[in-house]
Formats: C-alpha cells, sequence, structure tokens
C-alpha cells in the first residue's frame, strides 16, 4: 500500500490523493509514467518527490514515512517494513506508581520469540529493539513504550503502530481481549487471565517461587504479541477497505506463528481464580 500512498508528500492531502486515485494515478510508477493530472503539485515536484521516495524504500528506511504520514496512516507501510516490525508487550507490578515495575517483556517478530524477565535479563532488552525499525503494540504510545523508557531508560524511537487506535478507527473497542473476542480470536486456556492476574501471577512467583507461576505468566504475556501479529494482518486488510485496493493488495490471514515456549499451570490458574475472583 505505501507505494499506491501520495498522501505523505507536502501538498497533496486526503483529497488531492484520491483525485489521483480516481486519475488512474494508482501507484507511483502511474504517476511518474502518466504524468500528474489533478495533481496540486507541479510535475517536476511530484516526480522528484517519488523518486526520493523510492530511494528511501530501496534503501529501507521507514523514517521518512513515519514522519510523513499521519499515525492513523501507518498501516499503509506494514507490509514493505513487516520484515522490520517486533510486536511488543509488556507486564508489569502496576499502572505506573513510582514503585511500580516492568515484570515480564514479550518480542515477537513472526520468525522469533524473545521474552525478558525481571532480575533475570531485562538489561538485554535495550540491545534487541534495537534490530528492529518498526514497533507494533497495543496501547503502547500511552502505557508499554513509556513505561520502558522510563523504567529501563531505553529510547524508543522506531516507527510505531498502536492498535488500539487503528482498531478503533475501525469500530472495534474494549481493549485488546475485547477486540480479539470480537475478531474471532480464541485464547484457549489462557481465556479469562488479564492485567490483573498477570500481577498476581507474578506476587506470586516471588513469594513461592514456583516455576509455574512464571511461566503463567510468560504464557499470558506471549500470547499476546503472538495475538497483536494476527490482529495487525486484520486490521490492515480491514483498512484496505477505504482504498480502491481492498483485494488487491489484502495480506493472507496468519495460519502458522512459532509455538510459545510455555503453557499456562491450569490448576495454579484456577486456585488464582478462586482466591482472588470468586
Amino acid at each position: 500500500m505505501l507505494t499506491n500512498t501520495f498522501i505523505h508528500i507536502p501538498g497533496i492531502g486526503e483529497a488531492g490523493e484520491r483525485r489521483l486515485w480516481r486519475h488512474g494515478l494508482l501507484s507511483w510508477e502511474d504517476a511518474v509514467n502518466a504524468g500528474v493530472a489533478g495533481s496540486p503539485l507541479s510535475s517536476s515536484r511530484l516526480r522528484e518527490a517519488l523518486a526520493a521516495s523510492g530511494r528511501y524504500l530501496d534503501a529501507g528506511d521507514i523514517r521518512p514515512f513515519a514522519s510523513a504520514l499521519s499515525p492513523r496512516l501507518h498501516w499503509r507501510f506494514f507490509p514493505e517494513f513487516r520484515h522490520k516490525a517486533a510486536y511488543l508487550d509488556i507486564e508489569t507490578t502496576g499502572l505506573g506508581e513510582p514503585g511500580d515495575h516492568i515484570t515480564t517483556i514479550a518480542l515477537y517478530d513472526g520468525r522469533e520469540i524473545r521474552f525478558y524477565v525481571h532480575g533475570v535479563n531485562l538489561d538485554k532488552f535495550g540491545r534487541d529493539i534495537a534490530d528492529y525499525d518498526l514497533l507494533i503494540t497495543y496501547n503502547g504510545k500511552c502505557f508499554d513504550l513509556p513505561f520502558i523508557e522510563r523504567k529501563l531508560g531505553v529510547p524508543l524511537k522506531q516507527a510505531h503502530i498502536d492498535l488500539r487506535y487503528l482498531l478503533h478507527g475501525l469500530g472495534y473497542k474494549g481493549g485488546l481481549k475485547g477486540c480479539e473476542r470480537q475478531m474471532g480470536i480464541d485464547r484457549g486456556d489462557l481465556a479469562g487471565i488479564d492485567g490483573y492476574f498477570a500481577v498476581i501471577l507474578w506476587r506470586e512467583y516471588c513469594r513461592s517461587r514456583r516455576p509455574e507461576a512464571l511461566e503463567t505468566l510468560l504464557a499470558y504475556n506471549i500470547e499476546d504479541v503472538l495475538n497483536l501479529e494476527i490482529l495487525m494482518v486484520k486490521a490492515y486488510n480491514l483498512s484496505l477497505r477505504e482504498t480502491p485496493f481492498a483485494g488487491i493488495k489484502d495480506l493472507p490471514e496468519v495460519e502458522e506463528q512459532v509455538p510459545s515456549p510455555f503453557k499456562p499451570d491450569m490448576q495454579l490458574v484456577r486456585d488464582i481464580k478462586k482466591a482472588f475472583y470468586a
């Protein structure tokens, strides 16, 4: 979809982009080869801007597109930079009070699952996250990314797609779990576990050092990032419906993923539900 996008070019707004599409200029190549009928810019300026866009894309540089496009349109560059993207989610001891800290972080790039645990390997996160140019979260703009920067001192300057706002614009609300249910994503044994449950799991692990408490927490955290990939693809395809490219540029649904290395301990889950949710 990025090479069908003109709205990142100075002087072209949404109306101008749609006018170009109506004139049959559906891609950068079309505009360069056929002229710029209906464009508010001169032919030379548009071609110069498109040539620069092509150079940035060939070089794998996402930054010009991330800065020129409104965040609500960042979904457009997802396919081109999917190979440089990481799905990110954190669990914490609370919502950001001074004494709160990160307990676990899950990171998934479609090929590998990485996970980080407080007191074990959180210090490696800053090095590993530098491998990616695009971060995909749910509510990461308001919570995950600021929390990481504040608590770990890791600057996160990557391009960012926050699915909370993308899905909200598509009519899906109710938090990550609510959006998953509306889109038919089944969490199986992890259904019913939420952020508060994750806090309890960490407390149980700290109190008893039971490995199954940490493993259940990591299973939950990793399930979040695996589902973020599924939601991102679905949101991308739904967003295409507002363009002339629906059914043409659609991405295939996610059918296979790296399996999570952790499984929840269901007896522990039942015990916690009985103790805290009865």
